[in-house]
């Protein structure tokens, strides 16, 4: 009798008068609670009905967040126009012209897959705006990969001896990422394939300055929050994962639109 009298009370909301959707939804919230096993009986009494009602509210609540995260977004780019990010340009480690209008930095993990895409656009952008860009690499090995930390600190301490042989290093890891499967081995013979003094790069790996600098690129990355890999930086626009060069193109197509960058 008691579970007829709330299902009664429930259809009475929606035929005696303008009663609001909040409203409603409080009222039913309540009886359910009161009586649980209304609920229970009507999922008993129409299963298929009551699965399909759930897969379209979980399609239409999907939709929504992600209508919402994109509209998140869109207002953070816009916002990053006009206030960029200031991330630290390292002058010691520079790919490309010191003075290019464009500055591209990343922040990346030698061992993460998505980063080996994230070179792929580096360099198709590299090649695209050549002479009219500048890159940066910033380490943020993550602590789930294993040969992350030790890779950034052989590029490190590889820079340490020469600028072009870490670039090289960077290139060949990222084109044989495979081969960290093999551990140090594997670096050392990278190392010594760029033609690094390998006795002095496994002297510096532990030295302060190799240390200094990761710890410096992380503590950027974490202030940006840049929490995977890869995170850029266009002209201090961040771009958070590994998106194609064409979103790279659309950003610097509308800092010059906004007369914040001039090629």
């Amino acid at each position: 009798m008691k579970k007829m009298m709330s299902i009664l009370f429930l259809l009475s909301l929606t035929i005696t008068g303008c009663v609001s959707e909040k409203d409603i939804a409080e009222k039913v919230k309540k009886v359910i609670k009161e009586d649980p096993t209304i609920l229970a009986e009507a999922i008993k009494a129409h299963p298929a009905e009551v699965m399909d009602a759930l897969q379209n509210a979980a399609m239409s609540a999907r939709d929504e967040l992600a209508k919402k995260r994109e509209e998140e977004e869109k207002k953070k780019l816009e916002e990053s126009f006009d206030k960029p990010l200031d991330g630290v340009v390292h002058t010691d480690a520079i790919r490309g012209p010191a003075d290019a209008p464009i500055t591209l930095i990343e922040y990346s993990d030698f061992e993460c897959p998505f980063c080996s895409r994230g070179y792929k656009t580096v360099m198709e952008l590299m090649e695209k705006y050549k002479g009219k860009i500048r890159f940066v690499y910033k380490h943020l090995p993550l602590s789930f990969h294993q040969q992350a930390m030790i890779s950034a600190k052989y590029y490190e301490a590889i820079r340490l001896q020469s600028n072009e042989k870490a670039f090289k290093f960077h290139d060949m890891i990222f084109e044989n990422q495979q081969g960290l499967r093999n551990g140090e081995k594997f670096l050392q013979d990278m190392a010594k394939k760029v033609g690094a003094d390998v006795a002095k790069v496994k002297k510096a790996l532990e030295s302060e300055k190799v240390n200094k600098r990761i710890q410096e690129d992380m503590a950027e990355a974490a202030k940006f929050d840049m929490q995977g890999t890869p995170g850029f930086l266009i002209n201090g626009v961040p771009v958070r994962g590994a998106y194609p060069a064409s979103e790279f193109d659309k950003i610097i197509s509308q800092l010059v639109e906004k007369k914040k960058l001039t090629l």
